[in-house]
């Protein structure tokens, strides 16, 4: 067991086990995540806190792209309006991800976002 000692001068994020030397995250007391803050890390489920998935959640940044509310799938939208239509077949805002519901009108408006 590793004690690190809180003398209270400062907030220790990253540290390395004396052991193993990798890397860990003092505050979340998980392996190193890189490029993401300890909230953002704690706002992901069990099952998407792997390095890989982390690398593709970064990755959907940088492009992007958004996550359907229902199902999780990543989509990308190239042209078109924001109302998103998923492989489930859930409908969805693609600017603020708010579930939407499919309009009767065919207008494709966001009352969340007014987009």
């Amino acid at each position: 067991m590793l004690i690190i000692d809180d003398d209270g001068s400062e907030v220790v994020r990253q540290s390395q086990c004396p052991h193993c030397q990798r890397l860990f995250c003092a505050q979340c007391k998980v392996a190193w995540h890189a490029e993401m803050e300890c909230w953002e890390f704690q706002e992901l489920n069990d099952d998407e806190r792997g390095r890989e998935d982390i690398q593709l959640r970064n990755l959907a940044n940088m492009e992007d792209w958004k996550r359907c509310p229902n199902c999780k799938f990543y989509v990308e939208k190239k042209t078109g309006c924001n109302f998103m239509k998923c492989r489930c077949r859930a409908t969805f805002c693609y600017r603020c991800g708010q579930s939407l519901s499919l309009p009767k009108n065919q207008r494709h408006y966001c009352s969340y976002c007014t987009g």
